[in-house]
């Protein structure tokens, strides 16, 4: 369970004025001063230094002391102000058990007025340097910090939601706060590890849902076998913050590369003859 989860119902005002002056800084700096979080929080040198060290001990604030003594976030802390937003807003209550990792997110299950799920996008966790040159919304050069990226890059997901809920077989958008994402639960397995009895009609809608969201302008561009999930027979494609739009200069061979990655998937598994050239003329035709 992420550290917020934890602590978040005993965290002092305070303390999430400091999380919030750290949030608002490190648009900045790297590493916030510690006289900018005092002249920001208005809090006194005794009760800054308290509160921080509250902070650090709960996985929530990491300090350095190179050029100069400074505070940032970690996901932790990050995750705090998401939750927090999100409680206030009344689209999480509680936060249950995890339910999928990957490489730039966590997933958790969480009660709203439903059972939702609710993912913590994680850009930049494993390979900062790697993120920044795979994902077009993040600039090239410059002053970028994990936070806003991770923000960036749920935004994004919860903007494809939005635009593709009623005409594509997706998670359906709940509500987005910084690096958050709270979604429909979507009760099932992967496609890769789930058997399939009769699966050409499967690979069929899976081709129509591709064809409804390029005609609704999105094209996934991370579409493979271990973002399909499978709910009552019902192919659902997840993990969109990747997406670009048909009108991409490279939209073609975008979609080309995630059609081929999931005909290789049904020829290889299943022995399905399928030509990514009659998969486009699917899609685009």
């Amino acid at each position: 369970m992420p550290v917020a989860a934890e602590h978040i119902r005993t965290l002092h005002k305070y303390e999430l004025r400091i999380l919030s002056a750290l949030e608002r800084w490190m648009k900045r700096y790297s590493w916030v001063p510690l006289e900018q979080i005092r002249q920001t929080t208005g809090l006194s040198e005794s009760e800054t230094d308290y509160r921080l060290g509250r902070l650090m001990a709960r996985g929530m604030v990491r300090f350095n002391t190179v050029p100069y003594d400074g505070y940032a976030l970690v996901f932790g802390g990050y995750d705090t102000l998401a939750l927090h937003a999100l409680v206030k807003k009344g689209a999480v209550s509680a936060l249950g058990a995890l339910i999928g990792e990957g490489k730039e997110s966590v997933v958790y299950e969480a009660l709203g007025l439903c059972p939702v799920a609710i993912k913590f996008h994680r850009v930049g966790q494993r390979s900062f340097s790697a993120a920044r040159s795979k994902r077009e919304y993040m600039p090239e050069t410059g002053h970028c910090p994990w936070i806003f990226a991770s923000r960036r890059s749920a935004e994004r997901e919860y903007a494809a939601l939005t635009a593709l809920h009623q005409t594509t077989s997706v998670p359906l958008p709940v509500a987005n706060n910084r690096h958050a994402v709270v979604m429909s639960l979507i009760s099932g397995v992967n496609l890769n590890r789930c058997p399939l009895d009769d699966p050409r009609p499967v690979l069929d809608a899976i081709l129509d849902n591709v064809r409804s969201a390029y005609r609704a302008g999105v094209i996934h561009a991370d579409l493979s076998e271990f973002n399909i999930m499978m709910d009552e027979g019902r192919p659902v494609i997840i993990d969109w913050p990747q997406w670009v739009e048909n009108t991409h200069p490279n939209a073609e061979q975008i979609l080309i590369k995630d059609l081929t990655t999931i005909l290789t998937f049904f020829k290889r598994k299943y022995h399905i003859p399928y030509t990514p050239e009659d998969a486009i003329q699917c899609v685009t035709g």
